[in-house]
């Protein structure tokens, strides 16, 4: 028989688990063990000293074989004993084992007449001892009842599965993962440094928010008090009738006490642990199978404890003392009938009910597990209480398994709810992250990070950190803050030390700023750079900020059916002059002309989205630079000769294949830039000489092949773009534009430069480069203003002397293969590889490369 110890192991879980195990589980395991011992007890006592004895019945006395009545003489015991004695010797063994009244006949000896003398009474049979042993042994079989004989066994099997019951939840593969790790993280939680640390600060702030509030409130019930007291007693003195009337006092802004910096380790492991109790929720809210799992196992042990009540209550009465025996042995003993008594029958049934009282104590605990399973959802679990006692408002509620073993565990103990639910919150988390922030991005670190643009500005570029560390408030003297990738960022009013602050970049970035921050940036804020995604990321105080300057929106501006814009009112931006959205319109939005009284320039850069509808233009009269960047417009919006201010017109990267519209322009007086570069231009209508006033016009990247002699004959004309076509020749009416100072026509077929073109005197700009020209004409040397030329991938075979006598032209600003350069008499090259300090700074740029 295997011991109490190694059974018992069937029931051993591992000491992590308790936090698992409810009141009643608990209760039911010491049941099973009780009952465990019951079992083995009973099966020991059985194997070792279960047994029948049992006795003839005379029916008659048959003559020479049967029994005799009435008193014997002595000599007939004696001879009964000298009987026995003649097999003494083979039967000793045997005699040893039995009990008395079953080694001799039955024998009753009474004393009569003289003392010492006992008389034999009673009935003698003539059965040998191996005979009563042969018919205990077939009674013991035939008339005992087969309960009797198995209980002990039955109750070991109805224990072990119930044991097997109760905890097959633990280690079924399914769940046993889940329910292990849910421990371990359950058990890191509740230990770790930050669950103790965030829990005092919620305790600290509380404290500190009641103070305030007592405080408040005292103070002002004093002030009343005094005033009262220091009224005449003619005067009324208010009365406080409403019930319900509370005083509050203003929450003063006080100073947060600095967290104190956890250890890098501790730090280290709670990041660890958030990521965990992150991915572990995932996993487990998505299934509740351990649920449905516990329940089935809870009404399998119903079921069972009520199948084991039902046939031992049917069994108990049949366990008795004294048993009738008939075993059909009469031609080996001569006996039909037997009277047997089973010795452990008392015991037993003694036991029995002792196991009938605990399985009725086992299903009553089962009936109130089923109750407590199904009387409300153990899907679901709220920390409404923990939201309520603690600073983290946004603990989220968890479902399905997740729930289930949250309920589970609060029957142990509802602290390592509470704690965990630390683990929950993104407050939390982003206390931990500032923390951790602010430990590592320190003032120093931030300043080696500072740089200076190239507008001389100091600039701060912070890239996908967990928020805005605290020092950088204090770079008091930046100009320029980006803040890319942070999702988490938040601005403090420590944002008011920054008064050189002016432009603020948010990249995927949806801060949130306090209200004295707001304050700040709403006052002080010039530009505002915002790269979301979907429209919803923009944050709402950025519609707010009164005296911003310029506003850029990179993203998706068109909601999910593509037909409405996502923009909010644009009324309070009143001082908004530049407003650039790169998004994928299909019109403009109308609320854009809450800015025309003030709108100076729109950039509209569509990423090749058609833009369909420009009607909205017309109604911001006070434009003057307008950019419909690739935005697939197949010709020139009529919306745009309604704009009588426009002074700057930028349609570049469309599909322009015709400009026949450009004689409308003549009506906008002070247009005086028109860019039409990158598009598919084939041809310059003539009417181009009615924009008189035109003096930058961009036509590079398109694929005209020839320029029509009226584009010479806008007198005002300074910059002139043709680089990236086509074209052959240069009309020799080049020599009008007598104010032309940048032309650039690098990358067309030109062969022949004409001499006209040397007669603009004021040209400073002069890009020829990558065409099919052979000579350069010496009239080149008149060009007295001339800072940069292009002459680069053409085919000349020397370059004239007469460079030399420009002499704002240097070495740096001349663009020619180095062989062409030293063909140069000496005294050109000296002449051009002279330093002047006299130079334009912007002389040596050439743009024709499309800028």
């Amino acid at each position: 028989m295997f011991s109490l110890t190694e059974v018992a192991s069937l029931n051993d879980i591992q000491p992590t688990y308790r936090i698992l195990k409810p009141w009643w589980d608990v209760f039911m395991d010491y049941l099973g063990i009780v009952m465990l011992m019951l079992a083995i007890f009973s099966g020991t006592m059985q194997l070792t000293k279960d047994q029948v004895v049992c006795l003839p019945i005379m029916e008659q006395t048959p003559e020479g074989a049967g029994g005799f009545l009435g008193p014997q003489p002595p000599e007939i015991v004696d001879s009964l004993w000298n009987k026995e004695s003649a097999v003494g010797e083979q039967a000793a063994p045997l005699m040893a084992r039995r009990p008395p009244d079953s080694i001799a006949p039955t024998v009753h000896f009474t004393q009569s007449g003289t003392l010492g003398q006992p008389q034999p009474t009673g009935v003698r049979t003539k059965l040998d001892f191996q005979q009563y042993v042969f018919v205990n042994q077939m009674c013991y079989h035939v008339a005992l009842p087969w309960y009797s004989k198995y209980f002990p066994y039955l109750a070991l099997i109805h224990t072990i599965v119930l044991m097997v019951s109760s905890n097959f939840w633990f280690k079924y593969p399914k769940t046993s993962s889940k329910i292990e790790h849910f421990v371990s993280i359950l058990g890191k939680c509740f230990e770790s440094p930050w669950t103790t640390k965030a829990l005092s600060e919620t305790a600290c702030e509380d404290s500190e928010e009641n103070k305030q509030r007592l405080a408040g409130a005292s103070s002002l019930l004093k002030h009343l008090s005094t005033c009262s007291e220091e009224g005449s007693p003619n005067q009324s003195v208010p009365m406080l009738t409403k019930p319900g009337l509370t005083f509050s006092a203003e929450k003063l802004v006080s100073e947060v006490p600095a967290m104190t910096i956890l250890d890098k380790k501790d730090g280290e492991q709670a990041k660890a642990l958030f990521e965990k109790v992150r991915k572990f929720r995932a996993h487990v809210e998505d299934s509740d199978l351990i649920y449905r799992l516990y329940a089935i196992q809870t009404v399998i042990k119903t079921v069972k404890f009520i199948l084991i009540l039902c046939y031992t209550m049917t069994f108990v009465a049949s366990i008795e003392f004294d048993h009738v025996c008939e075993p059909e042995i009469k031609h080996l003993t001569g006996y039909t009938k037997f009277h047997c008594t089973h010795n452990m029958a008392f015991m037993l049934k003694k036991l029995l009910v002792s196991y009938i009282a605990l399985i009725c104590v086992y299903g009553i605990i089962c009936i109130y597990t089923l109750f407590w399973l199904f009387r409300r959802p153990l899907k679901e679990y709220s920390f409404e209480k923990v939201r309520e006692e603690s600073s983290f408002s946004d603990i989220p509620d968890v479902k399905n398994d997740f729930a289930f073993l949250l309920h589970m565990v609060d029957q142990y103990d509802q602290l390592y709810s509470k704690r965990f639910g630390v683990f929950l919150s993104e407050v939390s988390e982003n206390k931990l992250r500032e923390i951790s922030l602010n430990h590592e991005w320190t003032f120093e670190k931030l300043r080696q990070h500072v740089t200076r643009n190239s507008q001389e500005k100091l600039e701060l570029h912070l890239f996908m950190l967990s928020g805005v560390p605290d020092a950088v408030f204090d770079l008091t003297d930046l100009e320029i803050l980006k803040l890319e990738l942070i999702p988490e960022a938040r601005i403090t009013a420590k944002i008011s030390q920054m008064i050189n602050l002016q432009e603020l970049h948010l990249y995927h970035c949806p801060a949130k700023v306090e209200q004295t921050a707001f304050i700040f940036l709403r006052d002080h804020l010039r530009c505002l750079h915002v790269k979301f995604t979907d429209v919803a990321e923009i944050p709402s105080w950025v519609y707010l900020l009164k005296n911003l300057r310029e506003l850029y929106l990179v993203g998706n501006l068109n909601s999910e059916n593509n037909k409405m814009i996502g923009l909010e009112s644009l009324r309070d931006l009143r001082h908004l002059n530049i407003l650039h959205l790169k998004s994928n319109l299909t019109k403009i939005p109308t609320n854009i002309t809450d800015l025309s009284p003030h709108l100076i320039k729109l950039v509209i850069h569509n990423d090749g989205t058609k833009l369909l509808v420009l009607n909205s233009l017309k109604k911001i009269m006070n434009l003057a630079e307008l950019e419909l960047l690739n935005c697939e417009l197949e010709r020139i919006p009529h919306a745009i000769f309604s704009l009588n201010n426009l002074q700057e017109l930028d349609l570049k990267s469309n599909n322009i294949r015709t400009i026949e519209e450009i004689i409308s322009f003549q009506h906008l007086k002070r247009l005086t830039c028109l860019k039409l570069w990158h598009n598919k231009i084939i041809t310059i209508p003539l009417s181009i000489s009615h924009v008189k006033n035109l003096e930058s016009l961009y036509l590079s990247h398109n694929k005209l092949e020839c320029l029509p002699s009226s584009l010479f004959t806008l007198p005002k004309l300074r910059y002139l773009d043709v680089s990236h076509n086509s074209v052959v020749v240069i009309p020799l009416e080049a020599g009008f534009l007598q104010n032309l100072q940048h032309f650039a026509i690098t990358g067309n077929k030109v062969e022949v430069v004409p001499k006209q073109l040397f007669k603009c005197n004021k040209l400073r700009t002069l890009c020829l480069g990558h065409n099919c020209i052979s000579s350069i004409p010496e009239k080149i040397g008149q060009l007295s203003q001339l800072t940069h030329l292009e002459l680069k991938g053409n085919c000349l075979d020397r370059l004239p002397a007469q460079l030399g006598q420009c002499s704002l032209l240097h070495r740096s600003c001349l663009i020619v293969e180095d062989h062409l350069f030293d063909s140069l008499p000496m005294e050109a090259k000296e002449s051009i590889n002279q330093d002047s300090s006299a130079s334009f700074p912007n002389g040596c740029k050439c743009l024709s490369d499309g800028r």
